[in-house]
């Protein structure tokens, strides 16, 4: 069976359960999410894009 998942909506449920757990505290979270956007306009935005893709494609390559 084959799971088709965005990982940012991946990632936001990771946040959520961080949030709830007390793991992260608000301050720094925010700062993370700032830092992603600044990132995502930068020239490292095409090989950052690369590498989760490719990312991605070995761990839909596992099979159980």
């Amino acid at each position: 069976m084959a799971l088709s998942i965005s990982s940012v909506l991946l990632l936001g449920i990771v946040v959520v359960v961080l949030f709830r757990g007390k793991s992260v505290k608000p301050g720094p979270a925010i700062a993370c999410v700032l830092f992603g956007f600044s990132l995502a306009s930068t020239s490292m935005a095409p090989s950052i894009n690369r590498f989760m893709t490719s990312m991605a494609d070995m761990i839909g390559q596992i099979r159980f």
